[in-house]
């Protein structure tokens, strides 16, 4: 019986690291995904004001939404990195960050790392 209740305890304890150790690792991951659109959202926002006001093209000022990027993650406390493509007309957000486990310690595996992208595209109307 006391074998029995080893090997019972022991499966007990390993499914519930999994499960807390698995949530874990999903709420880091969606809160690094969460991070990385609020930064998309935020890049987006910066917009080139010469072409705008010329009337020439509405882009993405690459620096300025790189820096508004970086410095949204920098408060946030994580990692990441920006990068505008199609002329102006896109961006994606990448962030990096780490869950610290709980039961995984057992065996080696102190922290998992976790990755949130989010793309953005700019919109414009024609006309207005």
């Amino acid at each position: 019986m006391s074998t029995f209740f080893a090997l019972t305890t022991l499966a007990i304890l390993m499914v519930l690291g999994l499960l807390v150790d698995g949530g874990g690792t999903l709420n880091a991951a969606n809160r690094a995904a969460s991070l990385a659109q609020e930064a998309a959202r935020t890049a987006g926002q910066q917009l080139d004001p010469a072409q705008a006001i010329e009337g020439t093209a509405i882009t993405i000022d690459p620096d300025a939404a790189a820096g508004a990027a970086q410095d949204y993650l920098a408060a946030a406390g994580v990692q990441g990195s920006a990068e505008i493509t199609d002329g102006g007309q896109s961006l994606t957000i990448t962030v990096n960050a780490s869950y610290t486990t709980l039961f995984a310690q057992l065996v080696g595996q102190s922290t998992i790392t976790v990755t949130g992208t989010a793309k953005a595209h700019l919109q414009t109307q024609p006309g207005g």
